[in-house]
């Protein structure tokens, strides 16, 4: 049995207690959250609430840590409960900045723990087809790439709690919202040489940017780009990821990304590409993200394998959003390589 602590109690845990529940070897032992409220919902038999993250990370029967704070928490929560020789899930994004996503993954190594970041999305039904093509090199050289965040978060959201809309614990939509498609862009078109971005805070009271548009170039020589912004009016519009290559076009879409929108490719008939859409369609969401992310690092922690998101892959995606912003804040093109050895915006 691989057994489970979860520190913060709000939203997002939910879905890791479902999570750990749906998955056979795992179990939840403890949860801990400053606000002894947040924790009442999760207190069961079996299952010992904590308010001081130090008192849940020494217990000794635990192997895994689950970190659901807000996003400025992650570092230093990950290299105490990496110190104290446990493993760890951190949800998205992994820091708000490179020094402290280098900070974690090397207590991780230090400690020989292992670290995965919740990117969810990848294990979507729609996504998984879509990376299968691309291994199968059904799109032929990729001319470009979009992808493309158009939600609504409404001030009152913001209000909730004095962390969202803040540089310090949220990051912006980048950050906190569109770092789950900006992950799906790199996992299939690959690596980015450059990035140039715009960024504004139009309709939100917050101290981060509610509107981003950025284009990048791949280290392939392809294009694209990336759309976010909360702002949409009255709610979620629209994510979606979309890939042009010679032989192969495909966009992903809905109001989040778990339907294909579009599917043609030169290797397929116009029969086979309608079959592919109608057997995502019969099961859109398949098995949760967070329960396959659940269950990967369970398998990981009994093998001694590696978790299939690491937390290399989550400093790539967080390298992208850096990217973004340090482009921006500069008002000129931003190189990833210097983003990713530890340069642009800190």
């Amino acid at each position: 049995m691989v057994r489970y602590g979860i520190i913060g109690c709000g939203h997002i845990a939910k879905k890791h207690v479902e999570a750990i529940r749906a998955v056979d070897g795992a179990q939840l032992v403890a949860v801990c959250d400053t606000d002894p409220g947040r924790m009442e919902a999760f207190l069961e038999e079996g299952v010992e609430g904590y308010t001081d993250s130090a008192d849940l990370v020494s217990r000794s029967d635990l192997d895994v840590v689950n970190i659901c704070t807000p996003s400025g928490l992650h570092p230093d929560l990950t290299v105490q409960a990496a110190e104290a020789g446990k493993h760890v899930l951190v949800e998205k994004p992994m820091a708000l900045t490179m020094a402290e996503a280098d900070r974690m993954i090397q207590a991780c190594a230090d400690n020989g723990v292992k670290l995965s970041v919740v990117h969810p999305n990848r294990f979507r039904p729609a996504i998984r087809e879509l990376k299968k093509r691309l291994e199968r090199g059904a799109f032929g050289k990729i001319s470009h790439a979009n992808a493309t965040l158009r939600w609504n978060r409404n001030q009152s959201y913001y209000d909730q709690a004095p962390w969202r809309g803040t540089q310090a614990m949220d990051g912006g939509v980048l950050m906190n919202q569109a770092i789950h498609n900006l992950d799906l862009l790199l996992w299939t078109a690959g690596d980015v040489e450059e990035v140039a971005s715009y960024q504004a805070t139009r309709l939100r009271n917050i101290e981060a940017e509610d509107t981003s548009v950025s284009i990048v170039k791949f280290k392939n020589g392809a294009l694209g780009v990336i759309e976010a912004a909360v702002t949409l009016y009255p709610r979620n519009l629209e994510e979606s990821l979309s890939l042009f290559g010679e032989t192969g076009t495909a966009v992903i879409g809905g109001p989040t990304a778990n339907w294909i929108k579009t599917w043609k490719f030169a290797d397929l008939t116009d029969e086979e590409a309608e079959e592919a859409i109608r057997q995502v369609e019969a099961d859109p969401f398949g098995m949760p993200g967070h329960q396959c992310l659940i269950q990967d690092m369970t398998e990981a922690v009994r093998t001694g394998g590696e978790p299939m998101v690491t937390g290399e892959d989550g400093r790539r995606a967080l390298g992208l959003v850096v990217a973004c912003q340090t482009a921006a804040e500069r008002g000129e093109p931003v190189s990833m390589d210097e983003v990713l050895k530890g340069g642009g915006c800190q």
